[in-house]
């Protein structure tokens, strides 16, 4: 496998854990609770998801031939208001991660060193991939801190739960000696 295809393999499966962090996150919240914010200067994950969907719309619609800032997208409005219901807000969420995934499936090998623009600003595609898994990272850990904060003892971990390492290490590693043989 060429480092370009493992790339592009490996980038779809890091949006697809990022999604997933973010699905396990929000499905603990009722529609009230995915507008709570924890301070007059935070948003609510309602918020959150609106961004985001908005910043994967525009950044991956055509995104090897127009600047992924789309002169139709008004980042601005993304801050304000609210989804009527939650359904709503899983229609969005799920539509911007439809067209990052779509995208990506589509994407060549010889696709990874073009490049993109995204503000006027070139990068490569290996580059505006890079910088969205960032900034997707960095929103889904935000979600993921207001979803503990809402839920304090009721949250139901999306990894390894305290205290509970040991266990964890050595159940990989038994399945991994099951799978070695």
């Amino acid at each position: 496998m060429s480092i370009a295809k493992h790339f592009l393999s490996n980038s779809l499966k890091e949006f697809q854990g990022i999604k997933k962090l973010g699905d396990r996150s929000i499905d603990q919240l009722d529609n009230e609770e995915l507008h709570w914010h924890p301070s007059s200067e935070s948003n609510s994950i309602s918020i959150i998801v609106k961004h985001l969907s908005g910043n994967m719309i525009s950044r991956f619609t055509d995104f090897l031939t127009t600047d992924g800032e789309k002169p139709w997208r008004n980042r601005d409005v993304e801050f304000e208001g609210n989804y009527k219901s939650k359904d709503d807000l899983l229609t969005n969420w799920n539509k911007g991660w439809n067209v990052v995934f779509n995208t990506l499936e589509s994407l060549k090998e010889e696709d990874v060193l073009k490049t993109v623009k995204i503000r006027g600003e070139e990068h490569t595609v290996l580059q505006a991939i890079h910088r969205q898994i960032s900034h997707y990272g960095y929103h889904i850990g935000q979600i993921v801190y207001i979803v503990k904060l809402i839920k304090n003892d009721e949250f139901k971990s999306l990894s390894i739960p305290k205290g509970k390492s040991q266990e964890f290490l050595e159940h990989k590693l038994n399945e991994s000696k099951k799978s070695a043989t």
